[in-house]
């Protein structure tokens, strides 16, 4: 791509085409029905149903996206997964402008974009509603507004910006809080180099402040009115209160999260993300690098972005179990530092990796091909990775039929889970959508015990249903009806086997439902 192709001399036509082509496949993936909702998608959905300052486990502004689209396209997997569509497009668009604009390499640019646009996790964020996919827009946004004001750029305007992406960022999920260290680490690398503007301190501590603030404050009230029970549940997460914290060292962890980030950045784009995060962590130091060709600004921006996050998952995964995409924003500098190495290995690498240049894109477009056609592929459901995510729409099929045929009065059925997981989808899948229910039968805490429990359902009929086969009837469920009936399913999905389910017809509800959380948070 390097030199007077013709892809170099049109960069902005060629991104914009790519922007386009791709966004047309995540259009067809919608309407294809390729995948059912996953499960947090489903629970998300199912906040929108009671719109409120914060949640159990994340900030509000995923319930308030779906809210917004399934108001116009309805309670459809299409309306769920609109924001999903539109963030992708709007980060892929941020990520070309920021590089060919503020870094000033549209060829580059171009890179960064191809690179985002054939990673498994950028290509997930942007078909599936999770609250990866805003963060990602507003962690992107700081970033490069924090590049603009470093470099003296936009008088004002950077500033507010940060503000704005900050405030919205921590909307999206908690895990903004952790831009503060990144803007604090590029401050101090501009300083140390004498590269520093004026007034840099003072601006970014308001920004920073301003952002946090208006963030944080519907969280803080959420939770003063709940007990604080979210910041429980992030410290359990995060092993440093809970079972999670009982063990400090559980190196067996390493392999699984290492492999975590294999398979969502892809074996070749991490290698090159780490490359290029190398190079320009080498010029920040003032050694000898590649010839990347960014400014040490620029470079302190992408080691500030980069590095400190990936090794401290690195370094945490060997205490506590560490989610796969909990490191994702530390991607966005590192994508773009890939973009910078694999422009220069395109046109002055050496050796049989550079030979083999066109076989890693090739890759790189059969990822982005399978991801979208996966729905398509005739696996065997015991090699189908996606098998746990297929088959609600079925499921949904015969809880109608069970209502039906089981129950006197299938007006007086209600549906219920002991995860939460489950009790989201039945929400979405169930017929007529109906609220569900989640018993605690000794798991941790979630945000269906903050809500009520089927109280006024006295002598109603119910379903229990778990994500098992064959599973025995749960002591508990004994002493809450009058009698219960298991019945196994397995479901389909596209006329080829998907999830297995254990449903329990119970009958005759006495009311009695387990109070409070048994678990953990």
């Amino acid at each position: 791509m390097g030199g007077e192709t013709v892809l170099g001399r049109r960069p902005g036509f060629w991104a914009g085409t790519i922007i386009l082509g791709t966004g047309l496949a995540r259009l067809a993936f919608l309407f294809c029905g390729q995948l059912d909702l996953v499960m947090d998608e489903a629970q998300y959905w199912d906040w929108t149903r009671r719109l409120q300052l914060s949640y159990y486990s994340k900030p509000p502004l995923i319930a308030y996206i779906i809210a917004f689209w399934t108001g116009i396209l309805g309670n459809t997997e299409i309306g769920v997964r609109a924001g999903a569509f539109m963030g992708a497009a709007a980060t892929q668009a941020l990520l070309y402008l920021g590089v060919a604009k503020l870094f000033g390499r549209p060829r580059v640019a171009l890179w960064v974009l191809v690179i985002a646009s054939t990673t498994p996790l950028f290509l997930a964020s942007g078909l599936l509603m999770t609250t990866d996919n805003p963060l990602l827009i507003c962690w992107l946004g700081a970033l490069l507004c924090l590049l603009a004001a470093s470099q003296g750029q936009g008088g004002a305007w950077p500033w507010l910006g940060l503000a704005v992406c900050m405030a919205l960022g921590l909307l999206a999920k908690y895990m903004m809080l952790t831009f503060v260290g990144v803007a604090l680490l590029h401050g101090l690398i501009l300083q140390r180099a004498g590269l520093l503007p004026k007034g840099f301190w003072p601006r970014l501590a308001a920004a920073l402040t301003a952002g946090t603030v208006v963030g944080l404050a519907p969280v803080f009230a959420w939770n003063i009115e709940n007990g604080f029970v979210a910041f429980k549940h992030v410290g359990n997460l995060a092993g440093v209160s809970g079972n999670r914290a009982e063990a400090f060292l559980r190196p067996e962890k390493l392999p699984e999260y290492v492999g975590s980030q294999i398979g969502l950045l892809s074996p070749w784009w991490l290698a090159a993300t780490l490359a290029g995060s190398w190079a320009a962590l080498r010029q920040v130091r003032g050694k000898r690098h590649l010839p990347l060709g960014l400014s040490q600004t620029q470079a302190a921006l992408l080691v500030a972005g980069f590095w400190p996050m990936f090794v401290f998952f690195l370094a945490w995964s060997l205490h506590t179990k560490i989610e796969g995409n909990w490191p994702a924003m530390c991607y966005a500098s590192g994508l773009i530092s890939a973009g910078f190495f694999w422009h220069w290995f395109w046109r002055g690498g050496r050796g049989a990796l550079h030979r083999a240049r066109k076989v890693w894109l090739a890759l790189a477009g059969l990822v982005f091909m399978l991801l979208h056609l996966q729905g398509t592929i005739p696996l065997p459901h015991d090699y189908d990775p996606a098998l746990r995510l297929k088959g609600w729409s079925d499921l949904g099929n015969k809880l109608a039929e069970l209502r039906q045929a089981s129950f006197v009065d299938p007006t007086r059925v209600f549906f219920f889970s002991s995860a939460y997981d489950t009790t989201a989808a039945l929400a979405f899948y169930a017929p007529g959508q109906p609220f569900t229910y989640c018993v605690n039968l000794g798991r941790r805490m979630n945000q269906y015990d903050l809500w009520p429990g089927p109280h006024d359902k006295l002598g109603w009929d119910a379903v229990f249903v778990e994500r098992k086969p064959n599973r025995p009837v749960p002591d508990p469920l004994l002493g809450m009806f009058d009698s219960v009936e298991p019945v196994y399913y397995r479901t389909r999905h596209k006329g080829r086997p998907a999830q297995e389910f254990t449903f329990l017809v119970c009958r005759g509800f006495n009311g009695h439902w387990p109070q409070g959380p048994t678990g953990d948070y």
